[in-house]
């Protein structure tokens, strides 16, 4: 994994079964960001030329991150911003909402306080945590072994009526959350598959209530800025 600068599609290609990391998001060209979007729902590049169309495959984690405005401090419990709010809504334009659509997870992390660094909290370790990823990744891979994928991202909307199933009481929070939240139909699809995936971390084999509502707390973020009234 490596930061890179986007120049062209061929950074999207050379992170085929890798990651792509955009530091700073709102600093890259627009229209570098946006020829992100139709790779991350096709899986492949087409570069087209004057005499020649060719495709490459770029089937890649895409991982950002973000100030939510120029000074860094919007929305912060603890500094002032000092931004304007047209600077605000200019920064964080530069984001449109449908490549924040093709995003699975968004995470809001707060300024580390001084009195946390002296904390004697139990943290897990690295090593634990690639046990469980492994453990998950295994359970995927031997769940769709006959349908020829190895990951929820994966999944068809044919899959998904098999392997995400919700039972009445999800299917209302479920429910309550798109209207509200006024999801799109592509963020609901992510949303069971991070369900999904939450469940097999926590080895259960159906998802629950509570991998539902953590995978909602995922999507919540993009309504909090980008689409404040």
């Amino acid at each position: 994994m490596a930061e890179v600068k986007i120049q062209d599609h061929g950074e999207i290609s050379l992170s085929h079964l890798g990651v792509l990391f955009l530091d700073e998001f709102p600093e890259f060209n627009r229209n570098a960001l946006e020829a992100l979007r139709i790779p991350l729902e096709d899986k492949e590049v087409t570069i087209s030329r004057l005499n020649t169309t060719i495709k490459y495959p770029c089937k890649f984690m895409l991982i950002a991150s973000m100030n939510p405005c120029q000074c860094g401090y919007y929305g912060s419990i603890d500094k002032k911003c000092n931004c304007k709010p047209e600077q605000i809504k200019k920064y964080i334009n530069r984001i449109s909402g449908p490549l924040l659509d093709r995003i699975d997870i968004h995470v809001e992390v707060n300024q580390v306080k001084y009195n946390q660094f002296e904390q004697n909290k139990e943290i897990e370790t690295s090593e634990k945590i690639r046990q469980r990823v492994n453990k998950a990744r295994n359970i995927q891979k031997n769940r769709y072994q006959k349908y020829g994928i190895f990951s929820n991202a994966e999944l068809t909307p044919k899959l998904m009526e098999e392997f995400c199933k919700l039972n009445s009481q999800s299917k209302k929070i479920l429910e309550i959350a798109f209207n509200k939240l006024e999801l799109s139909t592509r963020a609901y699809n992510r949303i069971l598959k991070v369900a999904r995936t939450i469940a097999d971390l926590e080895n259960c084999k159906n998802i629950e209530e509570e991998h539902l509502a953590e995978a909602i707390q995922y999507r919540s973020l993009d309504r909090k800025y980008w689409y404040k009234k």
